[in-house]
């Protein structure tokens, strides 16, 4: 678990959140309290202390240069302990995230240098069976279509993630 000050850029998904509901009530340990279905861009990202004013505008201008996009969830993917969305539509803006802040290592480079843009939908699935069953289950939602608007700054507090500013995508100048 991040400590509070961690942050995240991230691109929420709402109509992802069927997703979420059904690794939860599979398992209720498999999906994190109060993350909503996103696409993590690049996380962790600078930490709270640090983030400047420049961080915040080098977000809202990235974000700008992506337009809006729909978007077709068609796929589950899983490793070890892992159920996932691909969603390959958003690597590029993932790419750019990476390449700006080329200091951070994404995930802390737990799956490599340019991990897959997707949704975390289970985690902590240690359990073959379990993992199986999130499978099955999110399956039957796909294809999902949902649109991404936004990205967000997340900022890890005691109470949980907060958005700190919120980025329409392809919309220069605002909040």
């Amino acid at each position: 678990m991040p400590a509070p000050g961690t942050t995240a850029v991230v691109i929420v998904l709402p109509d992802a959140a069927p997703l979420l509901d059904a690794a939860w009530r599979i398992d209720p340990a498999l999906v994190r309290p109060g993350v909503p279905a996103h696409v993590s861009l690049l996380h962790p990202f600078v930490p709270e202390p640090e983030l400047t004013g420049q961080d915040e505008k080098n977000v809202r201008c990235l974000a700008a240069s992506f337009p809006a996009a729909d978007l077709l969830l068609e796929d589950v993917v899983t490793a070890p302990g892992f159920v996932a969305v691909p969603v390959p539509e958003l690597q590029p803006i993932v790419d750019a995230f990476h390449a700006q802040w080329s200091g951070l290592r994404p995930y802390g480079g737990r799956f490599g240098a340019r991990p897959a843009a997707h949704v975390t939908v289970a985690v902590g699935a240690d359990d073959p069976p379990a993992a199986g069953r999130v499978r099955a289950e999110v399956g039957d939602l796909l294809p999902l279509r949902t649109r991404a608007a936004a990205v967000q700054l997340v900022v890890l507090t005691q109470d949980g993630w907060r958005p700190r500013l919120t980025a329409p995508l392809g919309a220069p100048g605002r909040r």
